[in-house]
């Protein structure tokens, strides 16, 4: 088993010291929402990454209401305290790499004349522990692009929280006015020794890079290709129905599914078949990715089925399969326990990095998946990702930010669906239970010992369901938690997998 103290290997030009992202561009560009997301990305992989906010800095000094004067290049007031506010940040920056665990940081700020960026450059370089910077300029100029920029992402911002909307548009555009007076783009001839650039136009619609070498630097760069600016296109996550192994508490397999999962993935179609969102559609189709597992395909099947004028093929991926128990496949956790109590010990010292023997570990999940996190970033319809728990905690964990050592342990539920929609500043999350979870006194025992569930209300509503045993329609109840956080195994059951996905799709 790896242990926890190994740091993942940057493959920089000097791996040794750490790499430095600096954004550039004016304000509803879409710079922070851009930043946090290569940060979440670095930190779910498994590096030591830290975002400076420079924002924030301005914040704790000047305070949060400040008007769009205070960002006029001719105010020099206002301008000395946002310099010194720079420097600050900059200087915690520095800090925390030079305390040695550190491997990338994001400085998040306009750095919009080549004076600033010239002011950065030097200070890092200063610093024996900066290996490489690149800056990652946001370019915009469609009109129509920034209009949304101004009304998703400043309505949610911490500067005109308890302001009017009409007040914060207006204050936000005389900002951006203010800026643009001294805007410098980012030139080829400003960049020194150990420095790239990537720049994103027109929220991804074009990207250029200059100067990009090495492993990490490389990988960002692809990530950013994916990356589509504010397109708050809603994510629905949901576990298959109730499988065989579950009622037997088994570990992976290739089940079917329970007559209660069977009852779950007909009470998921006609979920999807009145959900508001999607019956509002025009001109689009909800894709429906699932694993390539008996029980997701059937539960997506049936959703696919309902609603064939509104979702789109199944596309299956090896990659949501669930993790691989290796030697434990097909046992119940008491079987592994006495098959393997070393074992069984080490996975509950540490869930994260336990390897199964002859299997996977949740870190080798997480690798696993990247390419469903980029599809997801890149995709701007609606999206139902049909899972398993383990694979789905590590989509869970990278959209709502949560620490690597949380990821085993978020709470998953059986037939309930989950709403991911991102935001500028954080992700909005729906949970709707659809049916009862009959595993759920066990799971919950273990959630409130590892306190990592986000905190979110229940609230009743009333919604027409197919009855499992006939056609008829009963009215079932769901409840919905609302939260706004910032945060291949074959159990030799004969089943092809290819042919139910080609039934499934080919059906008339």
């Amino acid at each position: 088993m790896p242990d926890s103290s190994i740091r993942p290997l940057c493959h920089l030009r000097d791996s040794n010291r750490g790499l430095v992202l600096c954004m550039v561009g004016l304000p509803a560009r879409g710079k922070t929402y851009i930043a946090k997301k290569i940060n979440r990305y670095l930190c779910w992989l498994g590096y030591k990454c830290r975002l400076f906010n420079v924002g924030n800095y301005r914040r704790q000094r000047a305070g949060a209401t400040v008007g769009a004067e205070f960002f006029d290049p001719d105010n020099r007031e206002a301008t000395e305290l946002r310099n010194q506010c720079a420097v600050d940040a900059l200087n915690d920056l520095i800090s925390w790499l030079n305390q040695g665990d550190g491997q990338a940081a994001i400085y998040d700020a306009t750095n919009t004349t080549v004076e600033r960026r010239r002011m950065v450059a030097e200070e890092l370089k200063k610093n024996t522990q900066i290996g490489e910077l690149i800056w990652i300029e946001s370019i915009c100029t469609d009109g129509e692009i920034i209009e949304t920029n101004i009304r998703e992402t400043k309505l949610f911002s911490p500067d005109y929280q308890n302001k009017s909307t009409d007040y914060a548009i207006a204050d936000f555009r005389a900002r951006i006015e203010n800026y643009s007076r001294s805007y410098e783009p980012l030139q080829d001839d400003e960049l020194g020794q150990d420095e790239s650039y990537v720049k994103l136009i027109d929220a991804g619609k074009k990207v250029i890079s200059c100067g990009i070498n090495g492993y990490l630097p490389g990988r960002i760069v692809f990530f950013l290709m994916h990356l589509r600016v504010n397109h708050p296109n809603p994510i629905f996550i949901s576990r298959h129905g109730e499988s065989e192994y579950n009622v037997l508490e088994k570990v992976g397999g290739d089940s079917a599914l329970s007559p209660l999962g069977e009852q779950y993935a007909r009470t998921l179609a006609q979920f999807f078949r009145e959900h508001p969102e999607i019956k509002n559609l025009k001109d689009t189709k909800v894709q429906v990715w699932c694993s390539t597992l008996q029980r997701t395909l059937q539960t997506a099947g049936e959703v696919v089925e309902a609603n064939r004028d509104t979702y789109d093929k199944i596309v299956a991926w090896r990659a949501l399969c669930e993790i691989d128990a290796g030697v434990c496949d097909g046992l119940t956790y008491p079987e592994i326990k006495l098959k393997d109590s070393e074992g069984f010990d080490a996975r509950q010292s540490d869930k994260l990095r336990y390897r199964y023997p002859q299997g996977e570990s949740y870190m080798d999940v997480i690798e696993r998946i990247e390419p469903i996190i980029f599809e997801l970033e890149r995709v701007r319809t609606p999206v139902l990702v049909v899972g398993h728990q383990a694979v789905l905690r590590c989509l869970i964990g990278y959209f709502l930010d949560y620490p690597l050592k949380d990821i085993p342990h978020l709470e998953v539920a059986l037939h309930t669906v989950i709403k991911l929609t991102p935001r500028a500043y954080g992700c909005h999350v729906e949970h709707y239970e659809l049916l009862e979870d009959p595993h759920a006194p066990k799971k919950k025992a273990r959630a409130a010992a590892n306190s990592v569930s986000p905190p979110s209300q229940s609230v009743p509503i009333t919604l027409q369901v197919p009855s499992p045993s006939s056609s008829a329609v009963s009215t079932g109840t769901i409840r919905i938690r609302s939260t706004c956080l910032s945060r291949y195994p074959n159990d030799g059951s004969g089943n092809d997998s290819n042919s139910i996905i080609n039934n499934i799709n080919n059906k008339e």
